[in-house]
Formats: structure tokens, C-alpha cells, sequence
């Protein structure tokens, strides 16, 4: 079979993409920015393109290698952006296209073939878990509604409590200074952030949030304890009594992990591998059929 084999994971923040033979063995590797087809699709075609091309560099390869190449897309967003899918695809520069989320990927690459639940929690967050021939999943739905322990809406809740020190309704701690500091002190500033601001960028605080609770600030413990609540609660609505494992997936997996009750913390297992571990196989099994 000719061309080569792309796999893409896309996240809100960063979309990673390995090129591949079609026995899966990973020739190069690329990265670009944030590839979430919900916030916005125009974006996460440049992001996918941008890092299927670094890694066809890398590999050695003419750029127009990627118009012979067939892509796996696990994005961000795949489950809000039904409606805009079609010409999405349609405007990639791979020879064929096939899209699914990134959670799909990701439990792919956590768990193989196995059973267990597995948690992503990166920008946004979601929750799967297989059990034989069965796949069920919770959350995934976005920041707006969803995204459960994700660094998106845990980073707005941080700054949203940052504002409410600031009228003084709550005493001062370490959290609310720093990221007023952030903005100049000035509320304004962080307000017309938060208007235009994208998942990515209020995740990008939410590292502060756990720092600051291991230091003892009150808001932040506050803000990490119902973070963490929302994980167990999601995690428990998908385990089961003789369930294997759990997995921790994203950026903010090794801060939630020292988090987590013993109950769940000691059922922890090392994912298999990544999620463009996981797309690499998907693309395998799709183009080539093994």
C-alpha cells in the first residue's frame, strides 16, 4: 500500500501528529498549536496541517508527501462539531480523513485492548471506560457545560474567586494575589480577558491552583477540593465493582493523582501509552486493517 499513515492528536492546546508506515512504526513526529474543532475549526485545520508537515520534515520527506498520506484525527471537540464536519475534512490536505475524539484516542492508547476507566484531564476533560466489547463515556461536552476537573474551567473558577478577593467578599491568600498581579491589578484587564479568552488560555492557570493549595491557601484548596469531587464522582459513575484499573490521562494527571482518595489512588495504573500512541493504532486498524 503507498503513502504513509497520519495520526493526529489534538488538543486544546497543543496538537501533536506522528507519521507513520502502515505496520504503525512511528517515523517522525510534529507539533503545532491547539487543534479544538468546536472553538475553532479554521485553527485546528492550521494546527493539523502545521504538525503533520513538521513531522513529514523530520522524517526527511518533500511537503507534498501529505497529500498521499492517510490521516486519523482525534480532536478536541469532535463530539460538539458534528454539524461542521464534513467540510472540516473536507479541507484537510491528506488523501483520506477520518475523525474521532480525542478521548477516543486516548483510551486507545491507555488501556489497548483492555478493560479499565481512564480519565483525561488536561484543557478540558473526559471519562471513558471498556468493559469487553463495551465502551461508555461521560463528560467531554466543553467548558460551557462540562469539563469536569479540566484546566479550562478550573482556571476561570480561580480567576472568578481572584475578583471576588478583590471586592474583598473573601480575605486575600496567595492564588488571588498572583493572578491579579497577572493583569496589573486591575479587574478590568482580567475581565476583558475572560471575555475572549479560549479554553487553552484559562488553562493555563490551573497549575496555580494546585500549587497554591499545597502551600495551604484556602481559596485554592476550596477550588481543588470540588475539582477533584467532580473527578471521583465521574470516575465512579463509569467503574464497577471488579474493575481492573484506572488511568490518569493529560497534563494535569500527575497533579490530580496526590489528590485522589485512597480508595481510587490505589487502583492507579501507568497508561499502555499516550494518545497518539493510541491514534497511531486507530490509523493502523482503519487504513490498513490489521
Amino acid at each position: 500500500m503507498g503513502g504513509y499513515l497520519i495520526a493526529v492528536d489534538g488538543g486544546g492546546s497543543t496538537c501533536r501528529a506522528a507519521l507513520a508506515a502502515h505496520d504503525g512504526r512511528i517515523l517522525a513526529r510534529g507539533r503545532a498549536g491547539p487543534a479544538n474543532i468546536a472553538t475553532d475549526p479554521g485553527e485546528a485545520a492550521a494546527s493539523i496541517a502545521e504538525a503533520a508537515l513538521a513531522a513529514i520534515a523530520d522524517a526527511g520527506l518533500p511537503a507534498d508527501t501529505i497529500r498521499d498520506c492517510a490521516a486519523l484525527l482525534g480532536l478536541a471537540g469532535a463530539r460538539q462539531a458534528a454539524a461542521t464536519v464534513r467540510a472540516f475534512l473536507g479541507d484537510l490536505p491528506f488523501s483520506r480523513s477520518e475523525l474521532t475524539g480525542d478521548a477516543e484516542i486516548a483510551l486507545e492508547g491507555a488501556l489497548g485492548s483492555g478493560d479499565g476507566v481512564m480519565a483525561i484531564l488536561g484543557t478540558g476533560s473526559a471519562f471513558l471506560a471498556r468493559r469487553g466489547d463495551e465502551i461508555r463515556s461521560v463528560g467531554g461536552w466543553g467548558l460551557q457545560l462540562a469539563d469536569q476537573g479540566g484546566g479550562a474551567r478550573l482556571g476561570r473558577e480561580a480567576l472568578r474567586t481572584a475578583l471576588l478577593a478583590r471586592d474583598g467578599v473573601r480575605p486575600h491568600g496567595s492564588l488571588s494575589r498572583a493572578l491579579l498581579a497577572a493583569f496589573d491589578d486591575d479587574p478590568a484587564q482580567m475581565v476583558a480577558f475572560a471575555g475572549a479568552a479560549r479554553p487553552a488560555d484559562f488553562g493555563r492557570f490551573a497549575p496555580q491552583v494546585f500549587d497554591a493549595a499545597d502551600a495551604g491557601d484556602p481559596d485554592a484548596n476550596g477550588l481543588l477540593q470540588t475539582a477533584v469531587a467532580d473527578v471521583c464522582e465521574m470516575i465512579a459513575h463509569l467503574d464497577w465493582p471488579d474493575g481492573p484499573r484506572i488511568v490518569l490521562m493529560g497534563g494535569l494527571a500527575p497533579l490530580y493523582a496526590r489528590h485522589l482518595p485512597p480508595v481510587l489512588r490505589d487502583r492507579l495504573s501507568e497508561p499502555l501509552g499516550d494518545a497518539l500512541d493510541g491514534a497511531v493504532r486507530l490509523a493502523v486498524r482503519t487504513f490498513s486493517g490489521r
